[in-house]
C-alpha cells in the first residue's frame, strides 16, 4: 500500500485533504493528520511546540505506517515543518521503508524566522498572519467564529515560530520542495535551502499560483505526487 501522510497549514484541519483522497485514490491512500483543537478534536488543547505534536504521532507510529510499502510525507507551510519532523522519526525508526518528503510553501527550517506574530494583540496578530500567508480564512471575519478559531491559529503560529532544526542531522530520504511561482513569502532561494535537511540531492518545483496555491488549484501538485510514485 502506497500511503500519503498530509499535514495542513496553520489553523487548518484534516478535512482540507478530503478532496485529495478522492482525487488520488487511483494512486495513493491519503491519511490526513488531525491536530488537537480542531474539527473532531476541537475539545483538546492545541499544541504550541512541534515536538509535542510529533511525539503524539510517534506513540502511534506503527499504526500510522501499518500496511504501508511506500510513504510520502506532505506538508504546507507549518505542515512542512511537521512533515519534516515526522520524516526524522521515520528515518530513525524505519530506515528501510521507502519514504520521501514533499514540502510546500515553506522556507527551510534551517533558516530562522525573522518576522513573528506571537504575542501581538488580536488585531495585530491577524493582520500579521494575513501578511505572512497572503490569505485569510473567511471564517475569521465573523466575530463568533473568530473567537473559536483564534486560539488554534495562535497556537499553530507559536509552534511554527518557536521551531528550530539547527541541531538535527540530515535525513537520508529524498526531499522535494514546492512553491507557488508568485509566492511573495517564500523565495526560490529559501526553498533551495531545504537541501540542508537531506543527504540526497534536493528537487525543487514551482507551480502556478501564490503562497496558497494548493487551496485554489492543487492539480499540478497531484501530478507531481503521481509522478513521484511512478518513479519510486
Amino acid at each position: 500500500m502506497r500511503k500519503l501522510i498530509c499535514f495542513p497549514f496553520a489553523g487548518a484541519g484534516a478535512s482540507l485533504f478530503r478532496p485529495w483522497a478522492e482525487a488520488l485514490a487511483d494512486t495513493l491512500v491519503v491519511t490526513a493528520v488531525q491536530l488537537p483543537g480542531r474539527e473532531n478534536r476541537f475539545a483538546e488543547e492545541s499544541y504550541t511546540q512541534v515536538e509535542q505534536a510529533i511525539d503524539d504521532l510517534d506513540a502511534d507510529l506503527d499504526a500510522l505506517l501499518d500496511g504501508a510499502t511506500d510513504i510520502t510525507l506532505f506538508g504546507h507551510s507549518l505542515g512542512a515543518v511537521l512533515a519534516y519532523e515526522l520524516a526524522l522519526r521515520i528515518d530513525r525508526a524505519a530506515p528501510d521503508l521507502p519514504c520521501r518528503l514533499v514540502v510546500s510553501g515553506s522556507p527551510s527550517p534551517s533558516r530562522p524566522r525573522v518576522q513573528h506574530a506571537s504575542g501581538l494583540s488580536d488585531a495585530q496578530f491577524l493582520a500579521q498572519v494575513r501578511e505572512f500567508a497572503g490569505y485569510s480564512h473567511p471564517s475569521l471575519d465573523d466575530p463568533e467564529m473568530r473567537e473559536l478559531l483564534l486560539p488554534v491559529l495562535r497556537a499553530d503560529v507559536e509552534m511554527h515560530e518557536a521551531y528550530s532544526s539547527h541541531d538535527k542531522a540530515p535525513i537520508g530520504m529524498p526531499v522535494i520542495a514546492v512553491r507557488g511561482r508568485d509566492d511573495e513569502l517564500v523565495s526560490a532561494a529559501e526553498l533551495a535551502a531545504w537541501q540542508a535537511v537531506t543527504t540526497r540531492p534536493l528537487q525543487t518545483l514551482e507551480v502556478d499560483g501564490g503562497h496558497m496555491y494548493l487551496t485554489d488549484h492543487p492539480q499540478p501538485l497531484f501530478g507531481l505526487l503521481r509522478q513521484t510514485m511512478a518513479l519510486a
